[in-house]
């Protein structure tokens, strides 16, 4: 006679598949609309993002707002911004969205948003303590509607809407598409000492409204 435990793990083994199959199912839903792990593999980030972290990717946040600014950012690269034909995904820090008016620099070499100086103490440190510049070059853009000024903490190595907008004075080809963004990341995972929170810094709560035109 078939005892309980027997039966138990009978059913157990009968039922793994669906189990299995049903679990395969919820991680590529889980995947494809909620939520994504990207691998850093640049240097513009630094050293807010260090090559080959891991963060973690809200992307359904977008469906319900934009992209707000100081926020992190994975987007599908532009054709024009890829010098690697492999590169799909960029990670930025959005700077300027639809109707700001994004300038470099004021007297103390800090970008303006809406005539608001940002203090950004995110940019790239070097071990000499010495920070990036805000921009090596001066630029003045007001950003299109439903358009993102996205830019790297590590100002010198990022190719980002600063360095397409000097290269093509053009304010379209140097801002993305909203559309184009996949998520927003929100954590550092991995490796687990660089473990973080990728909160908004204070400096962009006081950015005042797009003046109406």
């Amino acid at each position: 006679m078939i005892d309980e435990q027997t039966k138990r793990r009978g059913t157990f083994w009968r039922e793994f598949p669906v189990l299995l199959a049903v679990a395969i199912v919820v991680a590529v839903v889980v995947r494809a609309f909620v939520m994504q792990t990207f691998f850093i593999p640049s240097e513009s980030m630094q050293h807010t993002l260090n090559i080959n972290d891991r963060v973690l990717v809200n992307k359904l946040v977008y469906d319900f707002r934009s992209p707000k600014r100081g926020e992190i950012i994975v987007f599908k690269a532009p054709t024009m911004w890829s010098v690697d034909p492999g590169e799909k995904d960029f990670i930025k820090r959005v700077i300027g969205v639809g109707g700001d008016h994004v300038v470099c620099c004021d007297a103390q070499q800090r970008i303006m948003v809406n005539g608001h100086a940002l203090d950004e103490p995110y940019l790239f440190r070097g071990d000499d303590g010495v920070a990036d510049l805000a921009s090596e070059d001066p630029f003045d853009v007001t950003v299109p509607a439903g358009r993102l000024w996205v830019m790297g903490d590590h100002r010198s190595q990022s190719g980002d809407s600063r360095q397409q907008y000097l290269r093509t004075r053009e304010v379209i080809d140097s801002t993305i598409s909203e559309n184009a963004v996949i998520g927003r990341a929100f954590v550092v995972f991995w490796p687990v000492g660089r473990a973080k929170w990728l909160d908004v810094p204070e400096t962009f709560s006081q950015v005042p409204s797009p003046a109406k035109t």
